[in-house]
């Protein structure tokens, strides 16, 4: 059964700047960005790559992680999550440590995101291993386990395939423990990881009406069968939109701008709501935005004002 409620918001950070500049001061832009961001944004959402995900790769980019831990401190108005964690390339006990010192020092507003990975090129340049995409699942799935478990417990010891851990601490305990969202689609194994420790699922922006529905069944089927209601996983979906005072106006940012490759929605306010109101009467419970072109931070605004009220 859908449940359809009133969504709430995050915004999408680009943490690499769209041009091919060097040597950039990327933080200003972070920071102009961030200092008008209007309260209707609960959280921020940071990337995890390691290289650009668009040619060339050798633009600037920074880490997710450290960008976190940055960032969190200097906006204590806003949750920070990652969209999502490579799990690969991070021990799963060492995020688990990580991630609680991160929402100790925060008062609890660091949210988990993560997945199995599947960026290939800088696997290679970072000098990791690429399993094949069930090994990448059921390690995702263990390194969940264990991040859980030294959350909430002491002394853990786990001997998985992949992972193990000895009697190990996690000292101070997070609290309260942070959401883990996984992101991911896979009807046969990820969504059967999804159902059995996520907390809040992710499904990306190439995500069609249609299609989502349809992975909403099949993660309601994977509940059914661990015995868990499927209402508890928050539904999240990440969007890139661009918006303008018409859908005329907006196809020409597009255009002009050269982000065909990455606009999914684009259209004036109306067009905007129209679009993510469907996917919110379809299960989607929270929106993580991200507004194109980045640097203009006064989108923020207009779709705080236009857009998030009417959805």
């Amino acid at each position: 059964m859908i449940r359809v409620v009133k969504p709430r918001f995050g915004i999408g950070l680009f943490t690499f700047p769209l041009d091919t500049s060097r040597g950039t001061d990327y933080t200003s832009y972070l920071h102009k960005y961030l200092d008008a961001l209007p309260e209707e944004y609960e959280s921020a959402w940071i990337p995890d790559h390691l290289i650009p995900s668009i040619e060339p790769l050798n633009r600037d980019y920074l880490e997710c992680l450290t960008t976190t831990s940055y960032l969190l401190p200097q906006y204590p108005n806003l949750k920070f999550g990652q969209i999502v964690l490579c799990n690969n390339f991070r021990n799963p006990a060492l995020l688990a440590k990580m991630s609680s010192t991160l929402q100790v020092l925060s008062g609890g507003r660091f949210i988990l995101g993560i997945g199995a990975g599947w960026k290939q090129e800088e696997y290679k340049q970072y000098g990791y291993e690429y399993p094949s995409p069930r090994t990448r699942i059921k390690q995702l799935e263990e390194a969940v386990q264990i991040i859980k478990m030294m959350w909430e417990e002491d002394g853990v010891t786990f001997h998985g395939k992949h992972y193990r851990v000895e009697n190990v601490y996690c000292n101070p305990k997070p609290v309260p423990v942070p959401p883990i969202m996984i992101g991911g689609t896979g009807e046969k194994y990820t969504l059967g990881v999804v159902a059995r420790y996520a907390d809040w699922w992710n499904v990306d922006t190439h995500t069609s009406i249609d299609e989502y529905i349809h992975k909403l069944s099949v993660l309601e089927g994977h509940c059914d069968r661990v015995g868990r209601d499927s209402g508890d996983i928050l539904k999240t979906q990440l969007q890139i939109v661009t918006i303008a005072e018409s859908d005329e106006e907006a196809e020409k940012v597009v255009e002009s701008n050269g982000l065909k490759r990455y606009v999914r929605i684009a259209g004036s306010p109306e067009t905007v709501t129209h679009r993510l109101s469907e996917f919110k009467d379809a299960g989607i419970e929270y929106f993580i935005i991200i507004l194109l072109p980045f640097r203009n931070p006064e989108l923020t605004k207009i779709f705080a004002e236009k857009v998030i009220p009417n959805i």
